[in-house]
């Protein structure tokens, strides 16, 4: 379905006229488009807001200062719709330092609604009726390139379009079961999300495979790793574009090997840094083995086992009958520390895990179950 209203907001005075549409709305939709597939570090591309019955694509590339934004996103009498919102969120935060306030995430609703469907697509069409076409070429394009296809544009467009639609459907739903507190409150906590940069000096340890390395190989693929960070940020391009994951284990298993028949070192990324692999190979052959740090996890006695699997029958059986994800009644870590301290109940119900809303209607039923 193509969405005809919209325009382009690549200069200043076209946000700030924008920005002025939305005043005295009491809501807006809201997505963005970035381009992790094609740089690295990622660009913010594009924003898209849809208010007033007209589409805004703001163009991130080309209007750089979006200052004036924070103005609309965090006045809290206009409500922000967006599905999925936790990259979002740390998206805005990370490029332009802005904060989103009177969050609607329709992926939280749906999963509170007893839905069992929370893409975007499958949502518009269960409760709109509407196709929307997730073009894979589009949903992998390069939002960073300029100008932009009319597809990609209207791909962008629609993705906004009908979330206010779906708001009102979810809002209704939640109603009927009593839970519009309960979405209201995982709302409020998704906006206080922020960007953490990555731990850049353990990022080997989450590779794939590094689970199953011994202290040297561990040694050798921390230093590839390293190399293929800067290397990413030289060449402004992703770390699967330089060395797959893949590949990093198999060099660090065996550092020695002849890298043009390494599967996933191409020749033209080893005419452009070859040099510096091998100079990356030798120094973590020549680190000390990593030692990998042990956390002493006492295991659950007969006792706390038999009172955690209670626990989590219980959770599962409250979901069962809620029609609602076990895991959202109440954390896993939270059912472990009470499996193993059950005096601290008191203190548990009122930590910073729990959510009111799950402290308000199931804090009694898990005390009678302790």
């Amino acid at each position: 379905m193509k969405v005809n209203s919209y325009e382009i907001v690549s200069q200043s005075d076209q946000l700030e006229a924008a920005i002025q549409g939305m005043d005295g709305l009491s809501a807006i939709s809201l997505d963005t488009e970035s381009n992790s597939r094609h740089r690295y570090p990622e660009q913010l591309c594009l924003i898209q807001i849809y208010a007033g019955r007209k589409v805004h694509i703001i163009d991130t590339i080309n209007l750089h200062e979006l200052t004036p934004l924070q103005s609309v996103l965090s006045d809290n009498s206009i409500q922000k719709i967006i599905h999925g919102a936790d990259y979002d969120i740390r998206c805005l935060d990370r490029h332009h330092g802005l904060h989103v306030r009177n969050l609607f995430d329709t992926s939280i609703a749906a999963r509170f609604s007893g839905l069992t469907e929370f893409g975007l697509a499958a949502l518009i069409k269960n409760l709109l009726g509407v196709t929307i076409v997730k073009s894979e070429r589009l949903q992998q394009a390069d939002w960073g390139r300029r100008p932009l296809s009319p597809d990609a544009l209207d791909y962008a467009a629609s993705d906004v379009h009908h979330l206010m639609e779906l708001r009102d459907i979810l809002e209704q739903r939640l109603q009927g079961l009593g839970r519009t507190a309960w979405v209201a409150e995982e709302c409020a906590r998704l906006e206080e999300v922020r960007y953490a940069a990555p731990d850049f000096a353990n990022a080997y340890l989450s590779i794939k495979g590094a689970q199953d390395l011994d202290g040297r190989a561990l040694a050798v693929l921390r230093s590839l790793t390293l190399f293929r960070e800067e290397e990413a940020r030289r060449q402004s391009r992703p770390h699967f574009f330089i060395i797959p994951d893949f590949a990093l284990i198999t060099l660090a298993v065996n550092p020695t090997a002849n890298l043009a028949k390494v599967q996933g070192l191409g020749p033209a990324g080893l005419q452009h840094f070859g040099k510096d692999l091998q100079e990356a190979l030798r120094e973590g052959q020549d680190a000390p083995p990593i030692q990998r740090s042990t956390v002493n996890h006492v295991r659950l006695s007969p006792t706390e086992s038999s009172r955690l699997n209670r626990l989590k029958t219980w959770r599962t059986a409250q979901g069962k009958k809620l029609v609602l994800d076990p895991s959202l009644l109440w954390p896993a870590a939270s059912l472990e520390r009470l499996a193993r301290t059950p005096g601290s109940f008191d203190n548990e119900i009122i930590s910073k895990s729990i959510r009111r809303w799950q402290r308000d209607n199931f804090a009694t039923s898990i005390r009678t179950c302790l």
